[in-house]
């Protein structure tokens, strides 16, 4: 499941964005200004930015370089052709002017996300945790830590949600695609050995289970 970060100080369109990528099977983390965005993407790193200029704290266009190796589609209100040629030479990967067609905005999500994942960094990285979705590797403090494909579909998911109760319903059903082995009944083994590899890296627990309800990743030293 693709994650794309929607930078939007406007509470109805940010719901709208939302509920239409949602719908699109698509999962949606959200930050209201530009400083709470630079606090997200400390922890997640989504495959898509949504990014709107006019923002609380750190303007859109204070932000577009420090969003380096994700692709950024601007959606805003300002129509002027010099700002739009200049974002899009400083980094942004396109610019949608509102107000926008939906059916217009999701193509060009699509087209983006089409591209070569080589074109982005594809690393996922909380506090010493990294992850690469390119060729599922995974290092914890530097050290590698050797993952079958459902672990790391497992961790990832976590490493998504770092420091959230992620239920074991969610878990099954996000990772059902890409490892079709794990079941509810494997998932508590798949989870054990996941935590039992990281331990011996990190010397610490950093999968924690919360009784009824599923894991949460847990760094300390994030």
């Amino acid at each position: 499941m693709k994650t794309i970060a929607v930078i939007e100080d406007d509470v109805y369109i940010g719901d709208l964005l939302q509920e239409t990528l949602s719908a699109e099977g698509y999962f949606v983390v959200r930050a209201y200004s530009g400083t709470e965005a630079l606090l997200l993407l400390e922890k997640r790193h989504p495959d898509l930015v949504l990014l709107d200029l006019m923002l609380p704290g750190l303007s859109g266009e204070e932000l577009l370089p420090l969003l380096k190796g994700i692709p950024v589609i601007i959606v805003s209100a300002k129509t002027d052709v010099n700002d739009k040629a200049n974002l899009l030479l400083e980094g942004a990967s396109d610019y949608v002017t509102k107000p926008f067609e939906l059916r217009e905005l999701l193509a060009r999500i699509t087209v983006q996300l089409r591209r070569q994942p080589a074109l982005y960094d594809t690393c996922l990285r909380v506090g010493e945790l990294c992850l690469d979705s390119g060729d599922r590797s995974c290092t914890l403090s530097g050290k590698p830590v050797h993952l079958t494909r459902t672990e790391f579909a497992i961790l990832k998911l976590l490493a998504e949600n770092a420091n959230h109760v992620l239920s074991k319903s969610a878990l099954l059903d996000q990772i059902s695609l890409d490892t079709p082995d794990c079941t509810e009944s494997s998932l508590k083994v798949h989870v054990s050995n996941l935590r039992q590899k990281l331990r011996d890296v990190s010397g610490q627990n950093c999968i924690e289970a919360v009784w009824g309800i599923g894991f949460t990743l847990s760094l300390p030293f994030s």
